[in-house]
């Protein structure tokens, strides 16, 4: 498992600036003046989810309305409840344009991770393409835990072997070049992260964040796309349903 989500959060491949224009043009001349792109400039983008290349797109029917699960405006409350915008100081929440925008520079270049913070259960009916499942359960767990452990690492966190206490008082003093040390952790190359769950109504992905920020992962390397699946899907974007 770990080795498949190394290869799906190193290689991501777009399609951008030049290219994008040109097909655009190429999609309007095949589906006349009606097709829809993801933003101006921009008909689509690629990535390579589970080792194959997934066209990210919005539906072209204009007919279409979502339906199922996630075209429900009454669930209970609890647990389905309203959450706020900002899960914790210091995040930043993004919505689409900005994760159309990661997908095409930290996502394609190994430096940023997309995390689907749902538990498996939700993670097998569909996802987000480029997403790796880290479930917010894996991710609240104690900074000790072997579970957590291997997440940490998975995002370019480093295990610190033992500190000298010239370098440890240092650090306490605040001293040090890197302020991404805690006592146990060097998330100096840290990936960035976009993490996401179900939707505005979902607390999922929010707890997988508070449970980063408590074993020190620096929140300004940490995204929250509020929008989730829900949103994902209302606006007619591609989703995958993993091997």
């Amino acid at each position: 498992m770990l080795k498949s989500i190394k290869c799906a959060v190193l290689t991501v491949f777009v399609a951008g600036g030049a290219f994008a224009s040109q097909a655009i043009a190429d999609e309007v001349a095949v589906g006349g003046s009606d097709f829809i792109p993801l933003v101006k400039d921009k008909p689509y983008l690629h990535v390579i989810h589970q080792g194959r290349a997934i066209k990210v797109q919005r539906v072209q029917d204009p007919d279409y309305e979502l339906k199922g699960y996630f075209a429900k405006t009454a669930r209970k409350c609890p647990p389905f409840c309203i959450q706020p915008v900002i899960p914790s100081p210091d995040v930043d929440v993004i919505a689409e344009v900005e994760l159309f925008d990661f997908m095409e520079t930290e996502l394609r270049d190994g430096t940023g991770v997309l995390i689907d913070a749902r538990t498996p259960s939700w993670h097998k009916k569909g996802t987000i393409p480029g997403s790796v499942n880290l479930p917010f359960t894996q991710l609240s767990k104690a900074v000790e835990d072997p579970e957590m452990i291997e997440a940490l690492e998975l995002l370019g966190a480093r295990e610190r072997g033992e500190v000298g206490a010239w370098d440890k008082l240092m650090e306490d003093w605040g001293w040090t070049d890197s302020p991404y040390l805690t006592e146990s952790w060097d998330f100096t190359q840290a990936k960035d992260v976009v993490v996401w769950c179900n939707g505005p109504a979902c607390g999922q992905s929010p707890r997988a964040i508070r449970g980063l920020i408590n074993v020190g992962y620096p929140a300004d390397k940490i995204k929250y796309y509020r929008g989730g699946m829900q949103m994902w899907q209302l606006w007619g974007l591609t989703t995958v349903v993993p091997n």
